[in-house]
């Protein structure tokens, strides 16, 4: 069919309204980055917007990552992005799978169980007062345990594998394999997509832990790269603490704003380079998940 001119006229003026809103949704991070390459010099000197430089450095990068306490925070945000995705990941998927099949005794139970999760919050005293009671103040483990499981999460993987035909799962029964077999050989392989799509999302809650490590965390050893961030853009320093200062150069001649913004780039970096390799299993994953046919 051959378009009115209308059609043609709407067509390209919401092309031009979107691409300038995704021009305009794209230039913060085109700033952040920019800066955090400006020569310190040409910063201080210009003290204003800095578009493109005229000299390109590492400086801000190399300082930060000479200091120990931005090393340490980075460390420990790696550990959570990675073990706390893969514990996540094998608790909801075993959780999941024992929910879609109709023999577990107490299924109900456990699924309304699983919905009160959803729609009630205890609060963040209870919270504390069960972390501290379980002994894990100060301690990492107190920002992946409480997040371990999200039941939404369940409730998605759950209505996935209740897609899985039985007859494979009987297949192998009679071949002489176990559930804990059927699970590791059959289910998780056909799984992919929905763990892939799940993955991302624990890989990127853990990655951006802040709140709980504000609650938990008092050693500054121990803090996630988010908090070491907030308190250098609240405090216009990259001091992460009385101790953590004093492991800091004695003469910072790199301005504060490079700083700042050389450590959000690293902060979003991991993110950023991991999300075009699951992005093919991500709408697949989520709609397998949430769609019965």
């Amino acid at each position: 069919m051959k378009e009115s001119l209308g059609s043609r006229l709407f067509d390209a003026g919401n092309v031009t309204l979107l691409s300038i809103v995704g021009l305009l949704a794209l230039f913060p991070l085109y700033y952040v980055f920019v800066v955090s390459f400006t020569d310190p010099s040409e910063y201080i000197l210009k003290q204003g917007l800095v578009l493109f430089p005229h000299h390109w450095t590492l400086s801000a990068y190399k300082y930060l990552l000479s200091t120990r306490t931005f090393i340490n925070a980075t460390g420990v945000s790696v550990f959570l992005a990675t073990v706390g995705t893969v514990l996540s990941l094998i608790v909801t998927s075993a959780l999941a799978y024992g929910l879609s099949r109709k023999r577990l005794l107490g299924r109900r139970v456990i699924m309304l169980l699983i919905l009160i999760t959803i729609l009630f919050n205890p609060g963040i005293i209870p919270h504390y007062m069960l972390i501290r009671n379980l002994g894990l103040i100060d301690s990492i483990w107190a920002l992946i345990l409480p997040a371990l499981a999200s039941g939404w999460n369940v409730i998605l993987m759950k209505s996935f594998f209740d897609n899985i035909p039985v007859e494979l799962e009987e297949s192998a029964a009679i071949d002489g394999c176990y559930d804990i077999g059927i699970f590791v050989r059959i289910v998780l392989p056909l799984s992919l997509p929905s763990l892939a799509a799940f993955g991302l999302f624990y890989a990127v809650a853990y990655w951006n832990t802040f709140f709980n490590a504000v609650l938990f965390i008092n050693d500054n050893t121990k803090w996630p790269l988010q908090l070491v961030l907030n308190n250098m853009l609240i405090n216009s320093s990259t001091s992460a603490g009385g101790s953590a200062a004093a492991e800091m150069m004695a003469e910072q001649t790199i301005p504060t704003e490079t700083l700042k913004m050389a450590a959000v780039v690293i902060a979003i970096t991991p993110i950023v380079l991991v999300y075009p390799f699951l992005q093919k299993h991500f709408a697949k994953g989520v709609m397998l998940g949430s769609v019965k046919g």
